[in-house]
């Protein structure tokens, strides 16, 4: 389906019911920069066994709206994006899933309407800007991105190979495609997307001190191997009260991908006692 978020873009959302239909909690999961809500695929089917569950292409991503103007990307942009998918659907209550940048518009949303939300998951992610990456870089590729177009850019990309760890080579080596299905992933954001996003991803405040005003219970999920993140994740569960901190054992920034098993027990652990 199709929500109309603002005025001229329209996000394309999938709505999948579940087997316990009206009964069941609703999980809306949120994808990453650059990502797809296709990233969670292998596992709906798990998934749906106790939740509806809602996911969609967040603006600049996919067949989504691609506002060009600047300030069409930022993290309460996209947070407000959730706010109307879900209105959209009249949910009043559902469990939030966030991954990397999905994960900070998530963060965005629970202290902004902490109401709305009766559970939280975020993984990969951070309280506030990926330690590390320096901003000088994140203009160039910005400008980049703007100036020369996504061509240029992925070359650049390639070249220093962002989040890449020795879990993400040894799953393309095992799984045929799955490097084609990255690289298409990328091919469908707009360049004034990857340009405002990557930008606002970089100066945002760090609010690991608001965080400790998150009154439900949290999950926070981590690849053992994602240096970059791991301690982003270590601040988030250790300031949200009552947060349970989950490290996947040899996964880097894509383990529901990389160790499908260990994250499917966890989510569907955690799940579980909300559905019962």
């Amino acid at each position: 389906m199709r929500v109309e978020v603002e005025p001229g873009v329209v996000l394309e959302v999938f709505d999948d019911p579940g087997v316990r239909g009206a009964d069941a909690p609703t999980l809306v999961m949120l994808h990453g920069f650059g990502g797809s809500p296709l990233d969670f695929e292998d596992h709906i089917e798990a998934l749906t066994q106790t939740h509806r569950v809602v996911r969609f292409f967040q603006r600049g991503h996919g067949p989504s709206g691609r506002p060009i103007e600047p300030e069409a990307y930022t993290l309460d942009r996209l947070a407000a994006d959730v706010l109307a998918v879900v209105d959209a659907l009249t949910l009043d209550v559902f469990t939030l899933f966030g991954w990397s940048m999905g994960g900070m518009v998530a963060r965005r949303v629970v202290l902004g309407a902490p109401e709305r939300v009766d559970r939280l998951i975020l993984q990969d992610t951070t309280p506030g800007p990926v330690p590390g990456y320096e901003r000088s870089l994140v203009d160039i590729g910005a400008a980049v991105a703007r100036n020369e177009g996504m061509r240029a850019l992925k070359a650049l990309l390639d070249s220093v190979q962002p989040l890449t760890t020795p879990a993400y080579d040894a799953l393309v080596a095992s799984r045929p495609g799955y490097r084609e299905y990255v690289d298409g992933r990328f091919w469908t954001m707009t360049p004034e997307a990857f340009a405002g996003l990557a930008e606002e991803l970089a100066s945002q405040p760090d609010e690991t001190d608001r965080l400790r005003t998150v009154a439900v219970p949290t999950l926070v999920i981590v690849g053992s191997l994602d240096t970059a993140f791991i301690p982003g994740c270590e601040s988030i569960a250790g300031a949200i009260p009552g947060a349970r901190l989950a490290v996947i054992e040899d996964a880097g920034h894509a383990p529901q991908f990389e160790m499908p098993d260990a994250w499917r027990s966890v989510m569907v652990d955690f799940l579980a006692s909300q559905a019962d």
